[in-house]
């Protein structure tokens, strides 16, 4: 699991600046875990016992975890009969009371945001925000223009529900399609319902991106990692916009 540079995580405290930071690094003021640590390149966890100058370095209210979702894990906190996202993290990341911003179906992989920030998975939950989240699909049947302009009009799914507009990229069509589908809401399983109301089953889903940051292609299904601080910063501009 990726860490960030001992010297920006001490920057990113707003307690010192990128080059105090290195200079308290390089003098050896700074412990991590115990260990006196000198390179500023150094990487290291945002949860690791960071020490500088005899004071512990406590800067964190909100935590923001990326997590590649594998196929088979639910979105939530706690089950007794399957594994939960929760369960992928760390005892140090378990411990904070973090939950999935939002619902990614049991069977689906890909990006699932895990965080303790309430306004901001509220944010990023509520269609009133318009926030894109793009998944990747395989479906069973062609796909042509005429799905492109019925999802861009919105699709009527669970008898009456019209979705709102959705944008909808095919990168294969064939006898087994592929396309990018961007949506702006999460109603249950509303990804398949919409290919289904186009006569298309889902083969496989896999989340892309959410508010314009993309799942890490580093991470394999069930690794994770704190979200940069331009990713973070990119999400709460999408919700405040």
């Amino acid at each position: 699991m990726a860490g960030f540079r001992l010297d920006r995580l001490l920057s990113a405290s707003g307690k010192y600046t990128r080059s105090e930071a290195k200079d308290l690094i390089r003098k050896g003021k700074v412990t991590v875990d115990g260990v006196c640590v000198t390179k500023a390149e150094t990487k290291c966890e945002d949860l690791a016992d960071i020490i500088v100058c005899g004071v512990p370095l406590n800067f964190r209210e909100y935590h923001y975890i990326m997590l590649n979702k594998p196929a088979g894990v639910l979105s939530a906190t706690e089950d007794r009969r399957d594994t939960v996202a929760l369960e992928l993290l760390s005892e140090q990341y378990r411990a904070l009371k973090l939950f999935p911003a939002g619902r990614l179906d049991k069977d689906a992989e890909g990006f699932l945001l895990l965080t303790n920030d309430g306004k901001l998975a509220h944010g990023l939950m509520s269609p009133r925000r318009h926030v894109d989240k793009c998944y990747y699909v395989r479906v069973a049947g062609s796909l042509d223009d005429t799905d492109c302009t019925a999802f861009e009009h919105g699709v009527i799914i669970d008898g009456d529900y019209q979705t709102m507009p959705a944008k909808l990229e095919i990168l294969k069509s064939g006898d087994e399609s592929e396309a990018c589908v961007t949506v702006q809401e999460g109603r249950f399983h509303q990804v398949k319902k919409m290919f289904l109301s186009r006569g298309k089953c889902v083969l496989y889903l896999k989340r892309l991106s959410i508010a314009g940051v993309r799942l890490d292609d580093a991470l394999n299904p069930g690794e994770y990692r704190v979200l940069t601080e331009e990713e973070e910063a990119q999400m709460k501009r999408e919700i405040e916009s």
